[in-house]
């Protein structure tokens, strides 16, 4: 420290300041005041007051500059990397487009339950206004993505109706893209297309919440071709698929070399990785899906074909798809390259483990004789159309539910980007849509189109336009909604409110109340089929809509349903719809349910207060009064 006397008022010294010498922050260089300034704790708000305070910070504090460049990266990680490093970028600029995007994002899902709320969960429902709304905003796509994601990314019990539309719109942004990049794919010439990248994008489509890419994907057949040239190397270490670099195209012409490709192929993929078919559970759609099928090393003919060709063309070997009935194939050129003879072929069969057949065999696959145009090889977009089709198929044998309502949309949807003029999917994909009660305007373009491609569907047409523009209408002069209120008479013998977590008495199943009724309002033939005649009050007592633990909706009625003793929260798509929160044992109710059932709020709060907090809490819950004990063989109801 510089002392007294002799010294005083002497300037700086070897980088010793006078005792007398005061510094303050602004005479600190930029690069220092810039480290300061990213110091963790500081947020957007502190940086914009700093800024404003003098000019020598305001210029520390400039768009182009780190301060702002690291408030950007602290709020927004995932979005660097659509950004080169190193390029000049106006982060103060990007932080507010940022900021103003998802102030539009959340304001616009925010708004959609009061609009799109229903007392009945509508399955595959569409939300086309709002997405038109998120479209409207000229957005960057990332900014829409990233806001969406920062939603569903949040505390997991808390904000259930905005993530669950948030779900939805980001589902159907990625499907938008994907589409896109399809329709480009599709556009390229047939030698250019790779069956690979369009089953990847099939994949892509019908799940757009998975992180699933091509680089990936790829990268998981690099490392299976790598092993196959171990093998291979084994027997022949001087074979040219070892020596080949993988991004060069090139073929092996010798057959007895192309022997060695397929007999490695073979050893590493069913022997060494267990690769096999799915027999045990062929129509799970998860069969059809690239990263599944690598995931769990099982699928059907076509899925496995498009692996295993795609390996075989990295190794040199070329091979065919054959579009044969029921049992999809490849086809192997054991003569001249290009031969009409399907006896100059063997046929390969993925499913069965790599097997070879000859033309004749292949028959004995499925048990009857075929013409010789089934041995023939089939284009990359006949690949897909098959692909989509087998989707569409097991769509069409799902039990009417969220997921085969979803698959039969999204396969009609990729069906119809490859095979946009038939009119046999057109006409299904405006029976869903009306069926669902969604989106009725799409349904009024695809009806457009069908009668446009053929006249003679006129009927058909005719009548799906006239309930369309009716449904239209109703919309346009929407009910009042209506209100359930426990006070009323005829609502004194409902016992249970909404959000309350139950269990079912005789099936066992968790659940959570969405909604009830004073007696059942379901038809005749739904009573008698779940054998409602057999319960104590039989159909003469409060019915319960209830969500269920295993993805289903349920009615059941008020004597089969019981609290449960340890509430849990149910894992079902459909909870966000009508609840906002989960709070440990019950579910709070949504606005629009609220509205629905005024005076439920209150009587849940009760019933869980005197069930979980009160001095009976460990006793087990009370049987509700005037209910007696369930007969030995009830319905499910």
């Amino acid at each position: 420290m510089a002392s007294s006397g002799s010294e005083e008022g002497c300037s700086e010294v070897n980088g010793v300041l006078p005792e007398t010498g005061k510094k303050i922050l602004t005479d600190l260089p930029a690069e220092l005041l810039e480290y300061i300034l990213c110091f963790p704790i500081l947020n957007n708000i502190d940086i914009s007051n700093v800024s404003c305070s003098c000019k020598r910070l305001h210029d520390v504090c400039h768009g182009r500059g780190k301060v702002w460049g690291h408030q950007y990266k602290l709020r927004w990680p995932r979005l660097l990397k659509n950004y080169r490093q190193n390029e000049p970028c106006d982060w103060l600029n990007e932080y507010r487009r940022r900021h103003v995007v998802g102030v539009q994002i959340r304001r616009t899902v925010e708004s959609i339950s009061r609009r799109f709320f229903t007392e009945v969960p509508c399955v595959g429902q569409v939300l086309g206004d709002s997405f038109a709304e998120i479209e409207s905003l000229g957005a960057p796509e990332h900014f829409c993505e990233d806001e969406l994601l920062s939603i569903l990314n949040s505390d997991r019990r808390k904000s259930l109706t905005l993530k669950y539309y948030a779900k939805k719109i980001l589902y159907f942004l990625r499907q938008q893209k994907i589409l896109s990049i399809l329709k480009g794919f599709l556009d390229q010439p047939p030698e250019e297309q790779s069956a690979l990248e369009g089953a990847v994008l099939v994949d892509q489509y019908c799940n757009p919440l998975a992180d699933i890419s091509m680089q990936s994907i790829s990268a998981q057949l690099e490392e299976i071709t790598d092993k196959v040239k171990k093998t291979l190397r084994i027997k022949n270490p001087s074979h040219p698929s070892l020596r080949a670099n993988p991004d060069d195209c090139f073929l092996v012409e010798d057959l007895e070399l192309q022997r060695q490709v397929v007999c490695a192929l073979n050893a590493v993929l069913y022997e060494q990785l267990q690769y096999k078919g799915n027999e045990c559970d062929y129509y799970n759609p998860l069969n059809s899906y690239i990263h599944q099928v690598l995931l769990r090393r099982t699928g059907i003919p076509i899925s496995l074909s498009v692996l295993y060709l795609t390996l075989a063309r990295k190794l040199g070997v070329q091979l065919e798809p054959v579009n044969f009935p029921n049992h999809f194939l490849l086809r192997w050129c054991q003569q001249r390259r290009g031969s009409a003879d399907i006896y100059d072929y063997i046929y390969i069969d993925a499913f069965g483990k790599g097997k070879q057949l000859t033309a004749k065999e292949c028959e004995y696959l499925i048990g009857h004789q075929v013409t010789a145009d089934y041995y023939s090889a089939i284009s990359t977009t006949e690949v897909l159309l098959r692909m989509v089709g087998n989707l569409l198929n097991i769509g069409k044998r799902g039990e009417g539910n969220e997921k085969s309502y979803q698959l039969l949309r999204d396969s009609l949807d990729l069906y119809l980007t490859i095979n946009p003029d038939n009119v046999q999917y057109l006409l299904l994909q405006a029976r869903l849509y009306f069926h669902l009660g969604i989106w009725p305007e799409k349904v009024l373009d695809i009806l457009q189109h069908i009668q446009a491609l053929d006249p003679s569907q006129h009927g058909a047409v005719g009548y799906l336009v006239q309930h369309t523009l009716e449904h239209i209408q109703h919309k346009k002069h929407p009910l009042e909604p209506w209100a359930k209120k426990r006070s009323a008479p005829e609502h004194q013998e409902v016992h249970y409110s909404v959000g309350l977590i139950m269990k079912h008495k005789r099936s066992g199943y968790n659940c959570v109340i969405y909604g009830w009724d004073p007696k059942c309002t379901m038809s005749q033939e739904w009573i008698t089929t779940m054998r409602v005649h057999q319960l104590s009050y039989g159909d003469n007592q409060p019915f319960y809509n209830v969500l269920v633990q295993d993805g289903t909706c349920r009615y059941a009625a008020q004597e089969n349903l019981e609290p449960h003793s340890d509430p849990l929260e149910i894992a079902h798509p459909e909870v966000g719809r009508y609840f906002s929160e989960f709070c440990a044992t019950h579910y709070a109710a949504n606005e629009e349910l609220q509205a629905r059932y005024p005076e439920d709020t209150p009587e849940t709060l009760r019933t869980v207060r005197e069930l979980y907090h009160g001095p009976a809490a460990n006793s087990g819950p009370p049987e509700p009064p005037g209910v007696p004990p369930a007969p030995h063989d009830p319905a499910d109801a």
